[in-house]
């Protein structure tokens, strides 16, 4: 009776080895996508945290991987302390450039702002994120407090 079960657990094994051995095709070889591809280094600008009223300037590069030029048509940040300026003339593949974004960095508190960038990108719009913290700065010595000069009533 062992015997037969060891030898049941033999070829149930086998078939199961088989079945899981599937047949492959071989694939032909990978082709680069046509036309321009914006690859960003990073969809996250980090601005960390800073003091108030610290460099507004940051830098969002980018490759393009593509086979085409890739022309950016604009960029757009989500309200007026967040202003990007792009590359106006065309990036050929293979070259990297930068995104300048400018925020407000008087404002106090979280920053949480995207960037939109539109091209001739096959995915057409890239959102970059905006994020960090700025800590507001007391001013030392601020204004002078009034002197106040007690005479002695006469």
């Amino acid at each position: 009776m062992k015997h037969l079960l060891s030898m049941l657990a033999i070829a149930l094994m086998a078939s199961f080895q088989l079945s899981a051995q599937a047949t492959v095709e071989p694939q032909e070889p990978a082709t680069p996508a046509s036309g321009a591809i914006m690859s960003l280094e990073s969809d996250v600008v980090d601005y960390g945290t800073i003091d108030q009223g610290s460099e507004p300037l940051r830098l969002a590069n980018f490759t393009n991987t593509g086979t085409e030029p890739l022309i950016i048509s604009g960029a757009k940040g989500s309200c007026g302390c967040t202003v990007p300026n792009w590359p106006k003339e065309p990036i050929m593949p293979g070259e990297t450039s930068q995104i300048e974004i400018r925020y407000d960095t008087k404002r106090v508190g979280a920053i949480n702002k995207t960037v939109t960038v539109s091209s001739n990108d096959a995915a057409g719009k890239h959102v970059i994120r905006v994020v960090g913290t700025i800590n507001k700065v007391e001013e030392e010595g601020g204004v002078p407090a009034k002197e106040t000069i007690f005479t002695k009533p006469n």
